[in-house]
Parts: C-alpha cells; sequence; structure tokens
C-alpha cells in the first residue's frame, strides 16, 4: 500500500506550487479538447496537447511537423506541439498537476517520472504496453524507472548512458589499449602521464554520474528497497570498496586534478574538448558536441565501455525521457497513439538520430550495437548490456535537489574526509530524506 493518498500528494504538490508560484509565472497548459474513443478510429477535429521539452534536439520544427503530419494521417487528430525549457519544467508540471491543467502528452524525465506518478498525475500505461506487446521491447533500465508500484507511468522514449571516451592518438603515442579493467584505468593513466606530464590522464569530478559505476561496479548499490522504505547503500562496504578506488585515481595514482574536485560532467568535457585530458567519463550525446568545439580531434576520439572491477561492464546510468500520458485527458487512446507512435519505429529512430540520444527499444539499439560506427557501437553496448536506474522513489528528487552525492565525492576529493566518514555523512542524510 502507498504511504498518502492521491488527493493528499496532491495538496502537496499544491502547496508546493504556491511556494514557487511567484517565480514560475503559473503557465497553463492545454488540455485534450475530443471526447476520447479515437485510437484506430476517426478522430478528426480533436487535437492533442503536447509538452516536449526544449533543447535535446537542436532544431525540433522540421521533425515535429513530419510527427504531426503523419499522427493526422493516422488519426484525423490535430497536434499541439508546445516547448518547455528544462529549467522551469518542474515547477510547471507541479503547477499545472494541482490545478488540474495539464497537457495530454508530456515528455518526463525519467527520475521525476515516479514522482509525478506517485502524486496522482499520470495514467498507467501497463494495459497499453501490453496490449501492443511492448513489454519486452523497451529497455529494461530505462521502462523500470518509468515504473512504480507496479504501475508503469513513463513509456520510454529515448535515453543516454556514460562510457569512457578516450584519444586514441595519446593513447597510441604512449603504446596502450583502452582499458577492461579498474587495474588497467590505472596502468593505462599513468602511461599517458609518462607519455605527457602536462595532461590529466582521467579527471574525477564530483558528479554523480561519474561516481555510481563504481559503486556499482564493485557490487554495491546507491538504495535498496524493502516493502516500502528506501535505505542508503552508500555506506556498505562495496559502495566505499568502489569509492575508494575512484578516490585512489586523484590521490594515490596522480591521475587527477585537484581542481576537479569542484567539476561537474560540462566542466570534466570542456576540458576534454580543450585537450587537457586523455580519458573521461561522458554521455553519448558528447562526442559530437567535443569534435564541434575542437575540430582538431575529428578522427582522435574513441569509446570503450566503463569496465568493472576485474572486467566485463560496470552498470552506467541510463539518463533520459519518459512519455507519460495525463490523468486529466479526454484522449486516452489518442494519447497513447501517440506514445507508441514516438517510442517505436521510424521516429524513435529518427529523434535518436537528431538528438545523438539512443531510442529506448532493444531492436534499434542491437541495430546501432552492431553498426560500424565506432563513436556509437560500445554506447549502444553499454546501454544494452550495463545500463542501470537510480532509485525508483517519488523522493529521489529531493537527493537530488540535496546534492547527496556531488556533496559527498567533493569531500573526499577535496580532502574534507575520508570514504568512510563522507559515505557515512551522505547516507545518513539520505535515510533522513527517505524517512528510514
Amino acid at each position: 500500500m502507498k504511504s498518502a493518498s492521491r488527493a493528499t500528494r496532491l495538496l502537496a504538490l499544491a502547496a508546493i506550487t504556491s511556494l514557487t508560484l511567484s517565480a514560475c509565472g503559473g503557465d497553463d497548459g492545454g488540455s485534450g479538447d475530443g471526447s476520447g474513443e479515437s485510437g484506430g478510429g476517426d478522430a478528426s477535429g480533436e487535437t492533442l496537447t503536447v509538452w516536449i521539452m526544449e533543447g535535446t534536439n537542436p532544431d525540433p520544427t522540421p521533425f515535429f511537423d513530419e510527427v504531426s503530419t503523419a499522427f493526422e494521417e493516422e488519426t484525423g487528430a490535430s497536434l499541439d506541439i508546445q516547448f518547455v525549457p528544462w529549467a522551469s519544467a518542474h515547477d510547471k508540471f507541479t503547477n499545472s498537476i494541482a490545478g488540474g491543467t495539464g497537457p495530454d502528452v508530456a515528455e518526463v524525465g525519467t527520475t521525476w517520472t515516479p514522482e509525478f506518478g506517485d502524486a496522482g498525475a499520470l495514467m498507467d500505461l501497463s494495459g497499453h504496453i501490453e496490449e501492443a506487446d511492448l513489454g519486452d521491447a523497451y529497455v529494461d533500465s530505462v521502462l523500470d524507472a518509468g515504473t512504480y508500484d507496479d504501475a508503469v507511468y513513463g513509456a520510454p522514449w529515448y535515453a543516454g548512458v556514460r562510457s569512457i571516451v578516450y584519444r586514441t592518438d595519446l593513447l597510441e603515442e604512449a603504446g596502450v589499449e583502452p582499458p577492461t579493467t579498474w587495474d588497467e584505468i590505472v596502468s593505462v593513466g599513468e602511461a599517458l602521464k609518462e607519455s605527457d606530464p602536462e595532461l590529466i590522464p582521467f579527471p574525477v569530478p564530483n558528479s554523480t554520474h561519474t561516481t555510481t559505476p563504481f559503486i556499482w561496479g564493485a557490487g554495491g548499490e546507491v538504495a535498496t528497497q524493502d516493502g516500502d522504505t528506501w535505505t542508503s547503500g552508500l555506506d556498505s562496504a562495496e559502495a566505499v570498496e568502489g569509492l575508494t578506488f575512484l578516490e585512489s585515481l586523484a590521490s594515490e595514482h596522480d591521475l587527477s586534478t585537484p581542481a576537479a574536485s569542484t567539476w561537474n560532467e560540462a566542466d570534466t568535457r570542456d576540458a576534454f574538448a580543450r585537450g587537457e585530458a586523455g580519458m573521461i567519463i561522458s554521455g553519448s550525446w558528447t562526442p559530437k558536441s567535443i569534435i564541434e568545439a575542437n575540430g582538431d580531434l575529428e578522427g582522435k576520439l574513441g569509446v570503450v565501455p566503463i569496465p568493472g572491477e576485474d572486467g566485463g561492464m560496470a552498470p552506467s546510468f541510463a539518463g533520459g525521457s519518459h512519455l507519460s500520458v495525463f490523468e486529466t485527458t479526454e484522449n486516452e487512446e489518442l494519447a497513447w497513439t501517440f506514445v507508441e507512435m514516438m517510442t517505436t519505429g521510424e521516429f524513435a529512430e529518427k529523434w535518436g538520430e537528431q538528438t545523438g540520444f539512443f531510442p529506448a527499444t532493444t531492436d534499434l539499439l542491437t541495430q546501432l550495437e552492431e553498426a560500424d560506427d565506432p563513436l556509437v557501437a560500445p554506447f549502444a553496448q553499454q546501454m544494452q548490456d550495463g545500463s542501470a536506474t537510480l532509485p525508483v522513489t517519488p523522493l529521489w528528487g529531493q537527493v537530488e535537489g540535496a546534492q547527496t552525492i556531488p556533496a559527498m565525492m567533493e569531500s573526499i576529493l577535496g580532502g574534507k574526509a575520508s570514504v568512510e566518514e563522507a559515505t557515512t555523512t551522505a547516507a545518513d542524510e539520505m535515510n533522513e530524506i527517505f524517512g528510514s
């Protein structure tokens, strides 16, 4: 049983909204205006309102023009696509949920879906997914991220995953191959440093998504669930082992730089693009932007999955977006028709090509994994066989808001606390949020 009724959770969101309304402007979305019996029938004259996050696709207009044409040909209905900035999206969602003014369909970040689903704002898509025989079609980690209390509140649309991006020319000059174990991260990094003492072989930032592969790779968990209760795993022996190794790359092996203790992923990527780093953990969407920032690096980049301690792959966070149907829609079948069109087949493939993210279906990922593209195939392999999700709980947003893991890593890397001390502090903070 859930810890609170839907009505209670909606009242809580309304209270949050009253505090943030002046800051976010109180924008309203529109809901569908049709009768709801559309699906495979004629829905002429109906309009489906869709919120899409701004910026993922540099030029989304031609894509959605094509989608709108295909959707109208199939259903007779038109699409009202509204673009929402990521920075204000969470407030916009909570405002619309509290006011009952949400869209029919919305793109929802994977770590937000459980929160809005638990609040009673999103429809359970399990029946639609089962009827369309898509249960095994979606990538498990992205589907799991949208599943809460046995309800699927978000259909996987696209996702990105992180692997190691490296300089092929620098590794070749140092006479080494890309790492496939943790020990090889050390040996390759030391060879790079010997070849060029000015290089940062493997910068270690305080980013959550650089940290978690080493927790998971050592057999640890960020948090574990027992019934309705989540408990932090940051202070487990396995997590401490993984974080101790990660910290040693900086302190013991001198593969990072003290400045990196305050870096986020973007800082690490920028240092790599400037030619200052030899290997970084970065996302599947970044090689193109790195080359755009420094054209001299074209043809000099390689990708390898993040290795596990003794080989194989360490899990990497698969982050991206779901498409969710709002409970307030009057067009459930029409909304699902749009969701299925976007998350499978040609439009899922085209969106991935245009954004640098991966479609979240196993068949399209397999095609990319088997493709002869050294900057795509390893990421696809990581996504398919070595991706993971963060704790699927509505409370995770509060953990992210508290910057629990970045603060822990900054404390460790900055020498302010030992791994054991920092993980204990972070675990206590996380458990306070979880109420455990």
